[in-house]
């Protein structure tokens, strides 16, 4: 069983219904149950055999991470009890969330315009690969494919390597993070209209939206982001650069930077130099200055040059891998890190929220539940009588 700290936090009025599975989805409703919402984790029966997408993981840290502080019942929508069983719970919630193939909602009769007539008010979330509709509808979606398809390995890499996929799920979280933020737009637009309606957020147009300044470029200028490596597109020097004993990070590209870099290594020659001289004629001799620069800075440790940057106000820093991520003094100080526990494993530790707000801060009430955790004890707050949750288990229902 989940442990449970009971706090309020600033989401707590609302309830809602999470139908999702794998990564966007929940990262979308993780938004809402750290901050203080009812989130009601919905899975099939575990006779039905069909997982969440993990399997035998859900002990292990994503799992753990995604899925904290939710509730979660078991409920087969393939049977017709099941759905009015959801039915009955939409009639008391705020927000159904959903990533099904966008067909299988409809076949289900679980769909935006079916729940409506339960609920007016029903903000209803879907998420998807491709869209709603369109050409690609019935084109499974995958953070893999989408990183492809939306252009992001295109520009990630080194030409020489070939296209390169980012090594996080970055479509995945983008939709999800957009799906939470057009449900709050919807919720807030719904205290003027009192009416709910459908939010529809897509990875493909998650991974354009969050290439931000890339894509504009081409819909500007017509110009096809190249492979940059680890330089910046077009602030120049921006990368990384080897030290005596590894590798620390620059970001000098803006002019009164790169004079502060040029001045703090000592360097006056590179800022007399003509083709370095300017930020546009910095981006054509790229390779020059980057090769200029790494000649130099393999003359110190990583910490020597932290140090030395870190006095001239030079916008530098190291490469941690993540243990030294979690053991970096700021980090520790802005409580990243947030313990939980957990029933058998114990203490642990999973992500906090990236915001904080004075008053209502986000909490970590509870690990990620037991598949049907909650399943009486939501029944019963919504009407069903013991005999009621009996027979719906020996009907398979849940």
């Amino acid at each position: 069983m989940s442990q449970v700290t009971e706090k309020k936090g600033p989401l707590a009025a609302y309830k809602v219904l999470d139908l999702t599975r794998v990564r966007a989805g929940p990262t979308a409703m993780r938004q809402f149950a750290d901050w203080g919402a009812d989130v009601i984790k919905i899975e099939t029966p575990e006779h039905l055999e069909q997982s969440d997408g993990w399997g035998g993981l859900r002990d292990g840290a994503d799992f753990q991470n995604l899925h904290r502080n939710k509730r979660s019942i078991t409920l087969n929508l393939k049977d017709s009890r099941g759905r009015e069983v959801l039915q009955k719970l939409v009639t008391e919630a705020d927000v159904v969330a959903e990533n099904f193939r966008p067909d299988v909602k409809f076949r289900l009769g679980v769909d935006y315009e079916s729940l409506k007539k339960v609920n007016p008010r029903i903000v209803y979330a879907s998420i998807s690969g491709f869209g709603q509709d369109g050409p690609y509808v019935k084109r499974p979606g995958f953070d893999h494919i989408i990183q492809g398809m939306g252009g992001m390995m295109s520009m990630n890499g080194y030409p020489e390597n070939g296209p390169t996929r980012v090594g996080i799920a970055v479509s995945d979280m983008a939709a999800g993070l957009y799906c939470a933020l057009g449900v709050m737009t919807a919720l807030l637009e719904r205290e003027r209209s009192g009416e709910g309606q459908w939010v529809q957020v897509s990875l493909l147009q998650s991974m354009l939206a969050l290439q931000d300044f890339q894509a504009a470029r081409w819909l500007f200028h017509q110009e096809i982001p190249d492979q940059p490596g680890n330089d910046h597109p077009t602030s120049i020097p921006t990368g990384v650069y080897p030290t005596a004993d590894g590798y620390i990070t620059i970001a000098a590209g803006e002019q009164a930077m790169f004079k502060r870099l040029c001045d703090t290594m000592q360097a006056s020659d590179l800022w007399e130099t003509p083709e370095f001289s300017t930020e546009a004629s910095r981006s054509i001799h790229r390779k020059a200055l980057n090769a200029e620069l790494s000649n130099r800075t393999r003359a110190r440790t990583s910490a020597a040059w932290l140090e030395i940057f870190e006095q001239g106000s030079v916008a530098a820093g190291p490469i941690n891998t993540m243990d030294k991520v979690f053991d970096d003094p700021q980090v520790k100080h802005l409580e990243v890190a947030q313990p939980l526990t957990h029933p058998t494993l114990g203490p642990i530790n999973v992500v906090g929220q990236p915001f904080k707000l004075t008053r209502t801060p986000p909490q970590m009430r509870s690990s990620a539940p037991v598949r049907g955790e909650h399943t009486d004890e939501v029944l019963a707050s919504i009407g069903f009588s013991p005999s009621d949750i009996l027979a719906l288990r020996a009907g398979g229902t849940v």
